[in-house]
């Protein structure tokens, strides 16, 4: 097998099970954000940032030990970058649910998934390249 195509078959692993990772975490993003926002009648963009704050520390958690295998002994260092992005990501997670569904009135829990699906990706990356790298 040409080292190309290995290394092409462990980054698509590495995707499959950050998306695994990320699947696991939408239950906790979900799952807080309706609490928030249906139980609590928390602000529903407030809602959103908390549970994609608990999602992504349990995604970091997870993709550090699984994903990633890292044993960066710098693990505040690492958690911080791998936050930082996952705050960016927030942004543009809010700017899509605010332009779908504030802008284009397509329901609350679809826009969001649209956006969790497109920072998904940007996740991924990001912290291929440069969190876990």
């Amino acid at each position: 097998m040409e080292l190309k195509n290995l290394v092409d078959k462990v980054f698509l692993f590495k995707f499959i099970k950050f998306c695994l990772v990320g699947f696991s975490g939408i239950f906790v993003d979900f799952g807080t954000t309706y609490f928030f926002k249906e139980v609590l009648k928390v602000q529903k963009y407030v809602a959103n940032a908390i549970g994609f704050s608990l999602a992504a520390t349990s995604n970091y958690i997870l993709n550090r030990v699984w994903t990633f295998e890292s044993h960066n002994p710098q693990v505040f260092q690492e958690f911080s970058r791998f936050f930082v992005i996952a705050l960016i990501g927030l942004g543009i997670n809010s700017a899509i649910i605010w332009l779908m569904n504030g802008k284009f009135k397509i329901n609350f829990y679809l826009s969001k998934l649209v956006a969790t699906l497109i920072v998904t990706l940007w996740n991924f990356l990001i912290n291929a390249y440069f969190t876990f790298a």
